[in-house]
């Protein structure tokens, strides 16, 4: 009966999406209808031809294949946004990069860069990460059945609409909320079975107490929701066509942007990658959690914080000063629950820090523990109204961002990789400690010098912008601070070079796990059947 049903709703989408590329007013919106079409088509004839298939047997044991194939996906669009971000970084040093296409320009490609690596790379770390996590910390199967295969596949037809959207021009133009409203109503259809199937595993645990990194996973779940439905409220211009109408406008969208934008950050790329510190850095330094107490108040005090601090992005505009104060205010006093979760990460290893001599891995997940509580001194401190004048709209803050992104979630998504490939694949190790090594060197230099280069230019921009003669005119144009800058771009490209390579060597390495590394005898403990 479910097949049926399943069939009738592909049929359905099928044909709209059909009418939809027939009646296009944009060749952007054509092209992503064809795609809805070939998708759905395609899932409609794979269930067709399986209807009368006889039923398979309840499976028994954790759901492990979807992490599976969320592991490659963290891999492959890694790779992919790497090597964009790092296109880009030369494009600004060498414009004539930029070619003569439309879509390859740094306008097209830096939104590119920017998704692939924090809603692909990120976005399939952190859902790979939480069903693994959720399932052993809470000793019950993936509630839904399939449907955490919808949000996986869901997922990645998401990653696919936005990112050829952005080589398209279609953009909504607000930052991290680049796609427009037909694939954010794609995204909250899918977020939604996200949050049914975490939620349900967790109700139907068999483990009495809510270990914290699933509160963590758990709030990241629910306030990117929020954040994202507000966010997007939109008209579109036509149902057929890409075009939509934001409904905020002026200071009412800008405030409601950063909002959005600097709780993407909090949430997405800080809550959700908790989760991963404080399961995998346990379990990689086999101690478990320096203080579960503290651990419970950075939580708390984390996600109460951090939902003010947006208007320190909007500091000197039209937004009212008691604002701009709030979010100053409020992103000054986060530092201190924030180092407390550094400290709780840190301390983990108290009677395990000789392990760091010979494990590369926890030595990967240590040092993003150290960019996690740099950043997060760095952050408060750009929110100063102060020292904002002389940061904001410079490198300074490309460099913070990256410093960031590549130093805590990119290295702990790393270690998380390395924790669960041989594990997931029933292998005795990793093929190769020494590449893990490589790829730690690589990827810690690569990020020193993309920080450190655009922190010196950042700072160096701010000063030229408001130096001033003796008359009160400024002394140095747009175009003399692009020039004194040259140097430092070029080594940004160089750190981004070195940080993609480590990628590349971890994807060999971990590709040779899989098909080269001795299996493991099966010790694994089924769950029981429901």
């Amino acid at each position: 009966m479910l097949n049926y049903f399943k069939l009738i709703v592909l049929a359905i989408i099928t044909l709209a999406a059909a009418m939809a590329a027939n009646f296009a007013h944009d060749g952007a919106y054509q092209i992503h209808a064809i795609i809805i079409v070939l998708v759905a088509g395609g899932l409609f004839i794979h269930t067709l031809r399986h209807t009368n298939d006889a039923p398979k047997p309840a499976e028994t044991g954790y759901m492990d294949g979807v992490v599976r194939y969320g592991v490659i996906a963290t891999c492959f669009w890694g790779l992919a946004g790497f090597l964009v971000g790092t296109y880009i970084a030369f494009q600004l040093a060498f414009p004539i990069l930029n070619l003569d296409l439309p879509w390859t320009t740094f306008g097209r490609l830096r939104p590119l860069h920017t998704s692939a690596v924090i809603f692909a790379f990120g976005g399939n770390a952190l859902i790979a990460t939480s069903f693994y996590v959720v399932q052993r910390t809470t000793a019950a199967r993936l509630w839904g059945g399939n449907l955490s295969w919808f949000v996986f596949w869901g997922y990645q037809l998401f990653i696919v609409l936005a990112a050829t959207g952005y080589l398209l021009g279609v953009t909504q133009g607000k930052e991290y909320a680049e796609p427009e409203w037909y694939v954010d109503i794609w995204l909250t259809i899918v977020w939604v079975a996200y949050l049914a199937v975490f939620m349900g595993t967790l109700i139907r645990r068999k483990e009495p107490h809510i270990y914290v990194a699933n509160w963590f996973y758990l709030a990241f779940i629910v306030t990117i929701a929020m954040l994202h439905l507000v966010n997007n409220l939109s008209l579109p211009v036509s149902i057929f066509g890409s075009k939509s109408v934001q409904l905020f406008s002026g200071v009412q969208d800008a405030l409601t942007q950063w909002w959005y934008g600097h709780n993407a950050v909090g949430f997405f790329l800080t809550a959700g990658f908790l989760g991963m510190m404080y399961y995998f850095v346990p379990k990689q330094a086999e101690r478990p959690i320096y203080s579960y107490k503290l651990s419970i108040i950075h939580f708390w005090a984390l996600i109460f914080l951090y939902i003010w601090a947006g208007p320190h992005h909007l500091h000197y505009t039209a937004l009212p000063d008691w604002a701009q104060v709030l979010g100053m205010t409020f992103s000054i006093v986060l530092w201190m629950p924030s180092w407390g979760g550094m400290i709780n990460g840190l301390m983990t290893l108290s009677g395990a820090w000789d392990k760091l001599r010979t494990d590369p891995v926890l030595r990967m997940m240590v040092v993003s523990i150290g960019f996690y509580g740099m950043s997060t001194f760095e952050g408060p401190m750009m929110s100063i109204r102060a020292v904002n004048s002389l940061s904001h709209y410079t490198d300074w803050t490309i460099g913070h961002v990256h410093s960031g992104a590549l130093g805590w979630n990119g290295m702990v998504t790393f270690g998380a990789l390395y924790f669960l490939t041989p594990r997931l694949w029933n292998r005795e190790r990793l093929y190769s400690l020494s590449m893990v090594s490589w790829h730690f060197w690589l990827a810690t230099i690569g990020i020193v010098l993309y920080a450190s280069s655009m922190w010196v230019t950042g700072i160096m921009e701010g000063l030229m912008w408001r130096e001033v003669d003796a008359q009160g005119f400024l002394v140095n144009s747009f175009a003399d601070t692009v020039g004194a800058k040259f140097p430092m771009y070029v080594v940004r490209g160089l750190g981004g070079v070195l940080y993609l390579t480590g990628a590349i060597i971890m994807c060999v390495n971990l590709w040779k796990t899989v098909t080269s590394s001795p299996a493991k005898a099966s010790d694994a403990v089924a769950v029981p059947a429901e």
